[in-house]
């Protein structure tokens, strides 16, 4: 049986590393925590963000050049003061107490009711106690310098901001305005889809509900997860790409993007449609999951991925040539050689139907996941270990430790995937468009859309496809017992849960099946996410992830060359038995990766290709926000443009009453101190003759600050963090 955490074991060889650090350690049990937690991308990504803050912010606190993102700052509405604390003797003890404390207090909160309470939070415990930290302490007075108090007051901090984000975190992210405009597809009684608005979203109705981390859900008809999540707030997003629309509610909108195709009332030819086309596709690819079909296709990099952002489509014609409507897949022409090794790419020939059945599995929300953010981060751990890496950010510069590195990269990440939920759910919540199931069915019992001289023709029918959509005749074993489906859609396609009595030993298989009973490839017990299809969520983080993965290593490539996941033969696959053959999933580059997830959701029978462009085109500037972001917080006045350049330096650090600055500048200059809160404590013009100046600071109450001198055409001569005793 699939276990999506395997995710960790990522690489196909061993890998021994030391000690991890805390945050990698407390980022291990959050995901942990999550797996069993509701299946909620946009809450998860939130908790994997908010969480990556509060380790940033306890590793910068004490860095020369770093600045904290949180703490001392106001973000969103929200002011986090600090006084400022004592200067520790021991910097890395002090940061991981104050690192401990903060995320135990938080992530203790956040999972208190979730459904795997009981584990998770043991969990938390166990790590907290592990390092040697008290649970019953609960100060939040850190004036007396306890960094156990600090940590305890910033993550209450962030619990407090996290009640006012936008998120509704106090009534369990319920909706406030969002309703369904269609009634519920009752799943279990193959009733008449036709009775809905063929654009918008429809609920789906269970006699029960596993959501995506398998969890019983105790409702029938589950609501729109987060269709208002576009007003929570953001890392890196700007309000130049907002926009505020309303259709029913105000949507707050990132990257608004145009209108997804409307049904249209075709005369003939309905496959002209571009919602005809482009759902008929996600029909068309559901046939390639057949496990009896002996087509055979490369799945190594020799053969798939490497598809430039240009080449995206636009128009219907372009979206025509970039998809392969009917043997599946894009227009990927693969990597010629591995550029860690100068040696072409061994091919490795799958059957598609496995390779197509493994996708729509190892990236779907399945049992056991911890969601699309959460999957990435199991990447980055992975990339992290991988005996190749070089902790150097961006690719540059001196290798980090583990801690510096895990904070950073994890802060980068984190806002990604939080600022692609919120954009991505924002359009969500706006267009509230359909999904396939849904689509499909509707079209199917409304007839067909190509020839109006055939039977059943209707403008919102289905297209006829040869091989794939037909009409059923007189002869044809559908026809029913009297002949009651003559003249109806019939779907050459994966034929459905009602197939699959022991998904340990049986298959659906692909037969030719009513129209009006057509399934995606998932559990019948889940279904489709609940929430509307475009823009496509795996494809907007996925996209985010890799651009994220690409700037942060300095490299496109995984590391070697190459990223793999070993699948193993009638083990792997969940919804139904299988594989039949044991092979392995391999991606030159993190886009490669990100471009075979937005695959995986149509295979799957989840979203259309109008999700997926889209939410890919999103991902990358919300990928490379996050990262321009992150940047600047972790190098302070580095412009060189700035700066003159002198050699300067500050002393005794920590002080007591004065400080001295020595520097090779000379002449006037302006003193500046700043509280971390950005608070203005003195201002002193000086006159630099001397070698090494003192500055009066006898006044100026114990703490940590920004102490900047500049020349008097605001040049930067020195900048740096200091701590008074």
């Amino acid at each position: 049986m699939k276990r999506i955490p395997l995710l960790l074991l990522l690489c196909s060889f061993a890998v021994s590393r030391a000690q991890p650090s805390m945050a990698r350690q407390w980022n291990e049990t959050l995901l942990d925590a999550i797996r069993t937690d509701f299946a909620r991308p946009t809450v998860h990504a939130r908790n994997l963000y908010h969480s990556s803050i509060l380790m940033y912010d306890a590793w910068a606190l004490f860095d020369g050049s770093a600045e904290t993102f949180f703490l001392g700052k106001e973000y969103g509405g929200f002011n986090c003061r600090f006084e400022g604390i004592l200067q520790p003797q021991n910097i890395d003890a002090a940061r991981q107490e104050i690192m401990g404390y903060a995320l135990f207090r938080l992530l203790m909160h956040r999972f208190e009711n979730s459904p795997g309470a009981a584990t998770s939070l043991a969990n938390f415990v166990s790590l907290f106690q592990s390092y040697g930290y008290d649970t019953e302490f609960v100060s939040t007075d850190y004036s007396s310098g306890s960094y156990a108090a600090l940590g305890n007051y910033l993550g209450e901090q962030m619990i407090n901001f996290g009640l006012q984000d936008g998120a509704n975190e106090s009534l369990e992210y319920s909706n406030s305005f969002y309703e369904p405009s269609n009634p519920p597809l009752v799943l279990d009684e193959y009733q008449d889809p036709t009775g809905i608005d063929p654009n918008r979203w429809q609920p789906l109705s269970f006699d029960l509900f596993v959501d995506q981390s398998g969890n019983t859900v105790p409702v029938a008809i589950p609501s729109f997860l987060s269709p208002e999540w576009g007003s929570v707030v953001p890392f890196a997003l700007e309000s130049s790409a907002l926009t505020t629309k309303n259709n029913g509610f105000d949507s707050y909108l990132y990257f608004d993007s145009p209108e997804p195709p409307l049904i249209q009332n075709s005369e003939n030819n309905g496959i002209d449609d571009a919602y005809k086309w482009h759902f008929s596709l996600v029909a068309a690819w559901s046939a390639h999951l057949d496990p009896n079909d002996t087509t055979e296709i490369d799945i190594s990099p020799a053969s798939l991925g490497n598809v430039e952002i240009n080449n995206y489509p636009n128009s219907l014609e372009e979206y025509k040539v970039f998809y392969n409507f009917m043997d599946g897949g894009d227009i990927g022409p693969g990597h010629e050689v591995n550029p860690s090794t100068n040696l072409p790419y061994t091919p490795q020939m799958v059957k598609r139907s496995d390779y197509a059945r493994v996708l729509a599995e190892f990236w779907a929300d399945g049992p056991d996941s911890e969601t699309p953010p959460g999957h990435w981060f199991t990447i980055l751990n992975y990339i992290s270990d991988h005996p190749k890496i070089r902790k150097r950010f961006g690719g540059v510069g001196g290798e980090m430790n583990d801690l510096e590195w895990d904070v950073k990269a994890y802060l980068v990440l984190g806002g990604a995937m939080h600022d692609a939920a919120i954009a991505t759910w924002g359009i969500k919540g706006y267009y509230d468009y359909i999904r396939p199931i849904s689509a499909i069915r509707y079209m199917a019992g409304k007839g067909q859309s190509t020839d109006p001289s055939l039977p059943g023709f209707d403008p919102h029918g289905l297209p006829l496809i040869p091989g794939s959509i037909e009409l059923i005749d007189a002869s044809d074993p559908l026809a029913g017992s009297t002949a009651e489906n003559v003249g109806q859609v019939k779907i050459y396609a994966w034929r459905g849960p009602d197939y699959i009595d022991d998904p340990r030993m049986d298959t659906a298989g692909v037969g030719w099946i009513l129209g009006t009973r057509w399934w995606p490839y998932q559990r019948g017990t889940f279904v489709t996410p609940p929430f509307a299809g475009y823009i496509s969520g795996h494809s907007t983080f996925s996209r985010a992830a890799a651009e994220v993965l690409t700037l942060l290593t300095g490299d496109s490539f995984f590391p070697g060359g190459m990223g793999t996941f070993d699948i193993e033969a009638n083990e792997f696959l969940i919804f139904e038995a299988g594989p039949t053959e044991s092979f392995t999933l391999q991606w030159a580059t993190y886009r490669d990766a990100s471009d075979q997830t937005s695959l995986s959701r149509i295979w799957g029978g989840i979203h259309p290709p109008i999700d997926d462009i889209p939410g890919r085109l999103i991902g990358e500037q919300v990928g490379k926000q996050a990262f321009a972001k992150a940047q600047q917080l972790f190098t302070t006045d580095t412009d060189e443009s700035d700066t003159n350049n002198v050699n300067s330096i500050l002393y005794p650090l920590p002080f007591e009453y004065q400080i001295n600055l020595a520097t090779d500048f000379q002449g006037k200059c302006i003193v500046k101190l700043y509280g971390l809160d950005g608070r203005l404590v003195l201002l002193e013009n000086m006159e630099l003759n001397t070698h090494s100046t003192a500055i009066d600071l006898f006044n100026i109450p114990s703490g940590l600050y920004v102490l900047k001198v500049t020349d008097e055409f605001d040049t930067i001569i020195h900048t740096q963090k200091v701590v008074k005793n």
